[in-house]
């Protein structure tokens, strides 16, 4: 019945961008394009095209990692669609005047965001002090090495920390360069099973709340097309849960894992679209946190980054 259901949908989302296409109020759009930490939703999409056949027109991405590089490309109009970004990075363009909306959630996942190290003597925060640590700044990755220092007082200028994307940090890593890795998704997953020791998870630490974020201006511009893009989101869902062997096996072969520790780590996911009142709590933890940090120079209440009914 499950099957069958997810099909109807499908079905139906398909015969409804088809009837619309020649409406829509614009003539192609971009989208970011992100597969780490585990963005299964994204490389399904990605694969069979779902956005495309959904909105009716041509679809480009983006394949931009940088948290704060998305929000400037949102920013700037280079992008019109945020499909996966860190809650941490909406809220520090948001903080600093930029027009961002977040349409609806993309994943939650504290589990998946670890600190990784060959040294095993490095089992608390104390133990970090002076030492080169790197990942990508603005992310649920930065919220985690800052959230993990301040349990005992120490700020990120107590370490040497190093802006690099997640491959980067794992190469550095596993050539000696950095001494811990802050790593996401499959490379952490692959590091864990190098024998690297964990630091520490998100667990308790973060919320690592991941969104979809537009401007509030295209929405006000373009609502036929924010409308099939959340059609087009519910469609790769919909596909997902129909068939999820066929969607682990995709995305392990975009991230080069075996089938099995994609399922291992899908686990730690939830993927739900929608905004529920933990989310907008954890949002608000995180803008919280992030003023107390100085992150950001003011307290920001996050109901201003939600689209109004």
């Amino acid at each position: 019945m499950k099957r069958v259901f997810s099909l109807i949908v499908a079905l139906a989302v398909a015969l409804a961008g088809a009837a619309v296409a020649e409406g829509l109020s614009v003539e192609s759009v971009t989208t970011t394009y992100v597969t780490a930490p585990l963005n299964v939703p994204s490389i399904v999409e990605r694969e069979y095209g779902v956005f495309a056949d959904t909105l009716g027109v041509p679809v480009e991405y983006a394949e931009i990692t940088s948290g704060a590089d998305q929000t400037q490309a949102l920013a700037s109009g280079d992008v019109q669609l945020l499909y996966a970004v860190g809650g941490t990075s909406i809220i520090l363009s948001a903080a600093n005047g930029a027009d961002i909306k977040v349409l609806n959630m993309y994943s939650r996942a504290p589990k998946a965001f670890c600190l990784y190290s060959r040294d095993d003597a490095l089992t608390t925060p104390e133990s970090l002090r002076g030492k080169t640590i790197a990942g990508p700044a603005g992310t649920n990755l930065h919220e985690l090495l800052v959230a993990y220092l301040n349990t005992v007082g120490m700020t990120i200028g107590d370490v040497n920390y190093v802006s690099m994307g997640i491959p980067e940090a794992k190469a550095g890593l596993d050539g000696g360069s950095v001494d811990v890795a802050m790593l996401g998704g499959a490379a952490a997953y692959n590091a864990g099973k190098q024998g690297y020791h964990l630091v520490t998870d998100g667990e308790g630490l973060i919320q690592a709340i991941i969104a979809v974020a537009v401007t509030g201006s295209y929405c006000e511009a373009h609502p036929d097309v924010i409308d099939r893009f959340t059609e087009a989101q519910q469609a790769v869902m919909a596909r997902i849960e129909d068939d999820p062997e066929a969607a682990y096996a995709v995305a392990a072969r975009y991230l080069d894992l075996d089938v099995d520790a994609v399922k291992e780590m899908y686990a730690w996911y939830d993927f739900s679209l929608d905004v529920t009142d933990a989310d907008i709590e954890g949002f608000q933890k995180t803008a919280d946190f992030m003023y107390e940090s100085g992150m950001i120079e003011q307290p920001y209440d996050v109901k201003d980054l939600f689209l109004a009914d």
